[in-house]
């Protein structure tokens, strides 16, 4: 599975970005998908997670109630909806899928990495 991650960019506190994870290689409906961060000088962690069929979605306290994930399987694509950005979701941001169908929020649980896509909110 190949992952390309895009949708970052620069925004002020407040706003909003809709990041996309699209995949290529395999079937969508085979896979969870993650989305995880990195701050610099920070561990990456986990921020959400959907199951195979996008029946069961998992957030992070940071993140829960702002973020919205969701996956289109006819598109191959995995959506994270970001509203109220504060400047401490400045990070990398990361999808990645698992050979299981139901979410993990460890980051070596997930087999297939794409290549991350910037956020930064000013203040």
């Amino acid at each position: 599975v190949q992952l390309q991650a895009s949708g970052g960019g620069l925004v002020q506190a407040g706003g909003s970005l809709r990041l996309s994870c699209a995949a290529s290689g395999r079937s969508s409906s085979s896979y969870a998908v993650g989305w995880f961060r990195q701050a610099p000088g920070k561990e990456r962690e986990f921020v959400a997670g959907i199951t195979w069929d996008g029946g069961n979605k998992y957030y992070s306290d940071s993140v829960k109630g702002r973020f919205t994930i969701s996956r289109d399987n006819a598109k191959n694509t995995v959506y994270l909806q970001m509203n109220s950005l504060k400047p401490e979701d400045t990070a990398v941001y990361y999808c990645a899928a698992r050979n299981e169908r139901w979410i993990a929020t460890m980051s070596n649980l997930y087999n297939y990495w794409g290549q991350g896509t910037l956020v930064t909110v000013s203040s």
